[in-house]
């Protein structure tokens, strides 16, 4: 039976694990010790496994009932499962900007273009002098390779292996048929480093079977390593192991085919992905490198067309929940215990200063992240972190762990999940005009009256 398989919809996103011990000491120590040359404690290798367009309810432990995801569940149940867990973007290109550099996407021209897309203007890519999540640990001594997707600009100027990545296997583009590893356009799209390869098979395949190489070479050497596993699926074309035929039949109209795909087809993308993720958790396993491997598996965005995104409203390209709350999951068993529910709200950009301090490491001091460490959360050292979203120039719009809840608030008499509001449900109950001025006030670094759960120094708006 399915690990999940207990919990109805509405049960799988209200179940929460028991607090756990904290484990942050044993982190601090390693690091100590390693400052002080003493007992060396062995970095953690890193698998971030990224899905292409996928719906929040895809996986088992967001609630699909048609279909199930166990490897992918295993993630979780190894680890932490992020219920608001949010992408930077509705859409693709953006996202990975966030992702790749641990900033807004709008510090960069790129991360305007939702997506980069042949209509960009030319000269669109990420700056190779710009740190990223790569480079920064190649710096810090990991190995670092990318399989799948990269989206992020076109040679000579842009590219993996131009950005931090040691070894790239995969393509540029934003889709790719799974068969014939043509872009819309009809130019073939598969590379090997810097050289254009043709190679048969289905392209999620592929992507699993290069990871599981990559895992099989690096694991010989002392060095740990950094693998980004860029899925296309379950994007489009609607393409399963099986429809080689439908490949051949789309390839005069753009890899568009209105008429095709089906709910039965998306299941059979997305159950041919969570085969390759037990590949390559299997392959970790085998060399005894589980327990010290980071597993990350989340998407760029929401889904679309035949995606799940209950029980959001939205998809793909909408400022809604469904495009882009993403079903996302983390293990580390030898730091994180297993089985959690992170409640804590989180965004992509959030993974690369989480990675860094991982592997004792940090940002680059003329380039900070935007993102926030969330490994004081999962190692129990801290309840959930404050962050700050911005509303026009400076002003916080929401502080604290439920920035999500704290929905027409005047409107409604529903109790907030968060303690911070015991004096705005106070007000409440006295009249609505005073639920407003106490929101108000919390809102408003510095007022008097609430104690709002973040500082009153709050971090400046994004600029470039």
């Amino acid at each position: 039976m399915p690990p999940f398989a207990g919990l109805d919809r509405r049960g799988v996103l209200k179940a929460s694990a028991a607090a756990t011990a904290a484990l942050a000491a044993s982190l601090a120590s390693g690091r100590q010790a390693r400052a002080a040359g003493g007992t060396k404690t062995k970095r953690p290798n890193i698998v971030f496994i990224m899905a292409d367009d996928m719906g929040f309810a895809d996986v088992s432990f967001n609630g699909q009932r048609d279909f199930t995801t166990p490897n992918i569940d295993a993630i979780a149940i190894n680890g932490a499962r992020f219920p608001s867990a949010y992408a930077n973007s509705a859409v693709c290109s953006a996202t990975r900007t966030a992702l790749i550099t641990g900033r807004y996407q709008y510090r960069l021209p790129l991360g305007l273009e939702e997506p980069l897309a042949g209509v960009s203007p030319p000269g669109i890519g990420l700056p190779p002098e710009m740190p990223t999540l790569p480079s920064l640990l190649r710096d810090a001594g990991y190995h670092t390779m990318l399989v799948g997707k990269w989206h992020l600009g076109e040679l000579p100027k842009f590219g993996p292996l131009q950005s931090g990545y040691d070894h790239f296997f995969g393509f540029r583009g934003g889709a790719l048929d799974y068969f014939s590893h043509h872009t819309r356009t009809g130019k073939p799209d598969l590379w090997d480093q810097d050289v254009p390869v043709e190679e048969a098979g289905y392209l999620t395949d592929l992507i699993g079977q290069h990871s599981v190489a990559a895992i099989s070479e690096f694991s010989k050497t002392d060095k740990p390593f950094f693998i980004s596993v860029h899925f296309n699926a379950p994007h489009w074309p609607w393409e399963g192991p099986d429809d080689e035929a439908e490949s051949n039949r789309i390839k005069k109209t753009n890899l568009l085919h209105l008429d095709g795909g089906s709910k039965k087809t998306y299941q059979d993308m997305i159950q041919a992905m969570d085969r390759q993720v037990g590949a390559i958790l299997d392959e970790l396993k085998a060399k005894g490198l589980f327990d010290n491997t980071i597993v990350i598996f989340t998407s760029d965005n929401g889904g679309e067309r035949f995606a799940d995104v209950w029980p959001f409203s939205g998809q793909k390209t909408e400022l809604l929940e469904g495009g882009l709350r993403v079903p996302t999951a983390m293990s580390w068993p030898a730091h994180i215990a297993k089985g959690q529910t992170c409640e804590q709200a989180m965004i992509t950009m959030d993974w690369v200063p989480t990675l860094l301090a991982a592997a004792g490491t940090a940002p680059a001091k003329d380039y900070p992240s935007d993102g926030m460490d969330l490994l004081p959360v999962l190692t129990g050292a801290a309840h959930n972190l404050c962050r700050a979203n911005y509303s026009g120039a400076t002003r916080p719009i929401i502080s604290g762990p439920c920035w999500t809840d704290i929905i027409n608030i005047s409107r409604s008499r529903k109790t907030p999940i968060c303690s911070t509001w015991r004096t705005i449900r106070s007000s409440a109950r006295t009249s609505r005009r005073a639920s407003r001025n106490a929101l108000r006030r919390w809102l408003l670094p510095g007022s008097p009256g609430t104690k709002p759960c973040c500082p009153k120094s709050m971090p400046a708006s994004p600029k470039a």
